[in-house]
């Protein structure tokens, strides 16, 4: 049985037994539809892919310290991969202090999470830093095989795709290799890049000249994805919320004494990029997002703080936030009304549509051999 030894830094750190962990809802049916001690393998298609065993253990909350939360507990496919709310939940009882960033497109990018702490070819770090962090998923590697070992269509799949049993740093690639999938499909402004001239209205195009020229968006989000991949300070405001909810203070205040920041308890900021570097001239820095999809991710930056595209361009219309490491490209535009009303109209051009997404079956443990335990 599973035996709580102690709890510390966060992570949970379990003694094994004889009896693995069960779940009474996780059994599966009989014919009458009610709970089994049997478990029944027809009811999980077999994974034909690493990226579709790595979609199943997406949505399985097996992979989380108490069992409760999934990744998909805030990255949503109705959503567009977020969670749609300004500041994440994070982990049973805790509340997180950043916004959780759409995933589409995510393996594109050259650096990921709103610090640019990961490498954007390291997508298996990321996910690893998700799964093992208490304020995310508070999971023991240790304890997440032991779950997994025990579900037959798990084993049986993870030998299928990897040729051996279930290990930790397959899960992190299998996941990884999910995230992988989840791209833009074609939007107004993608078709009207590839020639499609009549895709885009007449004022999102009078937006894409102001993006592209009075405006100066394009400096910053350029490319395929409207993203230069780096990292800049905007003078963002600081989300209240953050400071006012003592469950999020807390999050916030423990996330920056781990990275060494000597003024986590009076910080009202996010320090962003500092965090890591420690560098005076880092302070406020966070990564330039994709703006594709950014009409379907709404709340906006790193800290949810705007709600609507509208707000996000009158912030930037105003020259930026007051932040004495401002990119100094920041500079009041003067926009008039339908200037605005233009950009906006752009930026809602670039989302997509996606088709409807069927959540995967959770596959349950094989219950058979121990009756009525």
């Amino acid at each position: 049985m599973l035996k709580i030894a102690t709890v510390f830094g966060g992570i949970l750190l379990v003694a094994l037994g004889a009896l693995p962990f069960v779940a009474a809802s996780q059994r599966a049916p009989n014919a009458n539809g009610s709970a089994s001690g049997q478990f029944s393998p027809s009811r999980v298609q077999p994974f034909e892919t690493k990226a579709g065993l790595g979609r199943t253990l997406f949505f399985d909350a097996r992979l989380s310290g108490d069992g409760a939360t999934s990744c998909a507990s805030c990255h949503l496919p109705d959503k567009a991969w977020t969670d749609g709310v300004p500041l994440s939940a994070g982990y049973t009882s805790t509340l997180y202090f950043r916004n959780t960033p759409t995933l589409l497109n995510a393996s594109k990018m050259p650096v990921l999470d709103w610090d640019g702490r990961f490498s954007g070819n390291d997508m298996a770090s990321l996910v690893r830093d998700h799964l093992t962090e208490a304020h995310f998923m508070n999971i023991d590697g240790r304890l997440l095989i032991e779950r997994l070992r025990q579900v037959p269509s798990y084993e049986e799949g993870f030998k299928a795709m990897y040729g051996s049993e279930v290990s930790f740093g397959k899960v992190l690639d299998a996941l990884a290799q999910f995230v992988g999938t989840l791209e833009s499909r074609a939007n107004q402004y993608l078709r009207f890049r590839a020639g499609e001239t009549a895709a885009l209205s007449a004022q999102a195009t009078a937006g894409l000249e102001l993006f592209e020229g009075k405006a100066g968006c394009s400096s910053c989000h350029s490319g395929e994805l409207l993203s230069d991949g780096m990292l800049h300070a905007t003078g963002v405001p600081a989300n209240p919320a953050i400071f006012s909810e003592p469950a999020r203070h807390i999050t916030f205040r423990r996330f920056f004494k781990q990275f060494g920041v000597g003024e986590y308890v009076s910080l009202r900021q996010d320090p962003g990029l500092m965090a890591l570097t420690h560098e005076a001239a880092d302070r406020g820095k966070f990564r330039t997002p994709s703006l594709l999809e950014t009409a379907r991710t709404a709340p906006y930056m790193h800290n949810g703080v705007f709600g609507s595209l509208d707000e996000v361009v009158r912030f930037y219309d105003g020259g930026g936030g007051d932040s004495p490491q401002k990119d100094s490209r920041l500079r009041p535009l003067n926009l008039i009304a339908d200037e605005i009303a233009a950009l906006v109209a752009f930026l809602e051009s670039l989302a997509g549509s996606d088709p409807p997404f069927e959540k995967p079956e959770i596959p349950a443990y094989a219950l058979g051999e121990l009756g009525a335990n």
